[in-house]
Parts: structure tokens; sequence; C-alpha cells
């Protein structure tokens, strides 16, 4: 697997990664910064995709459970 590749799916591992542990805003904002960083190591296309791939997941409704429990360990 070419590195690209590779950093690719490692910003879709970490878009997930927030998805699930941090409230809706933050989850935003660290979208915004992987994207920021990736523009400059991916290609155009891969780009695109990770951008599409951050704006689907930004897009998703966060569990109730999920909001719930964030809103406890704050």
């Amino acid at each position: 697997m070419p590195l690209n590749e590779q950093i690719f799916q490692a910003c879709k591992e970490l878009i997930d990664d927030a998805k699930m542990g941090c409230a809706d805003l933050v989850f935003k904002e660290i979208c915004l910064e992987i994207l920021s960083r990736a523009r400059h190591v991916l290609t155009e296309r891969q780009f695109k995709r990770l951008a599409t791939y951050a704006a689907q997941r930004m897009n998703e409704k966060m569990p109730f459970e999920l909001r719930e429990e964030i809103a406890m360990n704050r």
C-alpha cells in the first residue's frame, strides 16, 4: 500500500475515533484540523474523498447514550 494511501486510512481512523469520543463541536474542530493537515500530503482525489467522508460523519447524529456519557465525563 502506498504511503499516501496509508495516511488516507489513518486520517479516516482519526475521524472515526474523534466521532466516538468527542462532543459535536470538538469533533468538527478536529475534522477541520485533520483536513487542513491532510491537504498537504494526500493527492487531490484522496483529499476530496476524505473531505466527503468527514462531511458525512459530521452530518451523522451521535447516539444519545454516547452524548450522555460524554456530558457526564466533562
